[in-house]
């Protein structure tokens, strides 16, 4: 087994006791044919880390539940994302989640509207898929679902959150009157204002669900700028395009440097603040972004293969 290198001297480190403490317990995502390409997480991520597998739509179920069990065999908290439209029935929900169970010992999902415009069968929403009774049926015991910060068009395309609030409001109650564990994990942005005035908001409007903030972890600018528009980043998609007129910055990579130690200094003078972990999309590779966290993230982040 081959063990990375985690220094770069050429890279910035905001590792402080704010930063460490907000890094601890972070997740990270994979897809399954980025996770064959990976000899060793154990080589890579801490004991334990929640590694969410992201369905992209036109992926097999078979190579889903295989990665699962991968990593779970690998000592993973893992959690699939079970992507609502693109789920053809109410059968098929359920053959999926008794897959998970049955062959990969999983408890746990993130629960999605999905990235295809027209549902493929009976569901358009997370919580559709939760009113089935399935994920009880089958002993699910955390249910994550996803949050924007800056708006989603695809709930409501007037650029509004009305209906966002409702909807996370409806899985407020479902949280108070059931024992399922919840946390709402976000799409990933590039400024720290909105997203702390988004989690205040939250606080205001009576959920009270542990927000995992999204991160972007280190990539090229280009590839960064991509992802953002394909996912809907909104104004805070401004960071990226201001570095782009930089042509000083423009051929580095990207870190979480900024947003990272913001959000970490404001928690750490707020410690009811509702960030409860980090979840990183390593746009630029796996690797990559678990050397960053190596390098900022104190003991807490080193690999399981060297604790």
């Amino acid at each position: 087994m081959a063990l990375l290198k985690f220094k770069r001297k050429d890279a910035p480190k905001i590792s402080s006791p704010a930063v460490e403490a907000f890094l601890e317990g972070y997740s990270i995502e994979v897809m399954p044919r980025t996770a064959e390409k990976v000899e060793d997480f154990r080589a890579l991520l801490p004991e334990g880390t929640r590694v969410y597998i992201a369905h992209i739509d036109g992926t097999e179920i078979d190579d889903m539940v295989a990665t699962a069990a991968r990593l779970a065999k690998d000592g993973f908290n893992v959690m699939p994302h079970l992507p609502a439209r693109s789920i053809a029935s109410q059968a098929v929900l359920e053959d999926w989640i008794n897959r998970y169970q049955g062959e990969a010992g999983i408890k746990q999902a993130l629960l999605l509207g999905g990235g295809i415009p027209e549902p493929r069968g009976d569901f358009h929403s997370s919580i559709q898929m939760i009113e089935t009774g399935l994920f009880d049926k089958y002993g699910f015991e955390r249910l994550h679902v996803a949050g924007h910060p800056e708006g989603n068009r695809d709930i409501d395309p007037s650029g509004g959150d009305k209906m966002v609030m409702e909807a996370l409001k409806w899985k407020q109650g479902f949280s108070e009157r059931t024992d399922a564990k919840m946390a709402i994990a976000t799409q990933f942005a590039f400024d720290a204002k909105p997203i702390i005035k988004w989690v205040d908001r939250l606080k205001a409007e009576g959920i009270e669900i542990p927000v995992h903030i999204g991160v972007a972890g280190p990539a090229k600018l280009q590839t960064l700028i991509k992802f953002a528009i394909a996912c809907g980043v909104g104004p805070s998609l401004k960071v990226l395009q201001k570095r782009a007129m930089d042509v000083t910055k423009l051929v580095l990579p990207y870190e979480p440097t900024d947003v990272v130690r913001e959000l970490a200094e404001h928690k750490a003078a707020n410690p009811d603040f509702g960030i409860e972990a980090v979840h990183f999309f390593p746009l630029g590779g796996i690797k990559t972004n678990a050397e960053w966290a190596i390098e900022n993230g104190g003991a807490s982040t080193v690999p399981a293969a060297l604790s």
